[in-house]
């Protein structure tokens, strides 16, 4: 049973910053990690490893940048702290899962730049803060939303990566398989 999740922030999108499952696959295999699974092109991997989380993002950063040539942020989640996530949802899940999405934080996020947030009128979209997760539910996709706009531009003060419900719900799946 794959026991950590690992989320790499920034790769495969557009032309620059590629990386291929297969190699990635293959290097968290050389590092001494098990049941080494892939999820889609932007950098979601399933695996079995006792290195502690934070190590683990260490590490991973790293050796990305080390043998692949990019260097992105890296968020690992254990398999129970990803059920958590899930579990805490304030939301309902819309009609279109892919309008509900968590932003994986590596850190406590900078309370300053919450209260920012917290206090935007972002229209119809929603946000909620729980611990290491942002929830937010677009009503319309995050496409042309204004809250999208605004937590990309945050100063966050930690690495930070976005998912849509359906790919939270799918590595959980991955873990319990």
């Amino acid at each position: 049973m794959a026991n950590r999740i690992a989320l790499l922030r920034g790769i495969n999108i557009g032309p620059r910053r590629r990386v291929s499952m297969q190699e990635l696959r293959a290097l968290i295999e050389g590092l001494g990690h098990t049941d080494v699974e892939t999820l889609v092109q932007s950098g979601n991997v399933v695996f079995t490893s006792r290195a502690a989380p934070a190590t683990l993002e260490r590490k991973l950063e790293e050796e990305i940048e080390r043998q692949l040539g990019v260097d992105p942020k890296v968020v690992v989640r254990t398999r129970d702290e990803l059920a958590a996530a899930i579990e805490a949802n304030p939301f309902d899940v819309p009609a279109n899962p892919k309008d509900l999405h968590v932003t994986f934080l590596s850190g406590e996020p900078d309370a300053a730049a919450l209260e920012t947030l917290d206090a935007t009128d972002f229209g119809p979209d929603r946000l909620a803060f729980h611990g290491r997760e942002i929830y937010i539910a677009y009503d319309d996709g995050m496409g042309r939303s204004e809250l999208a706009k605004q937590l990309a531009r945050a100063k966050l003060g930690v690495a930070a990566t976005d998912r849509n419900w359906n790919t939270v719900t799918k590595l959980l799946e991955m873990c319990d398989a």
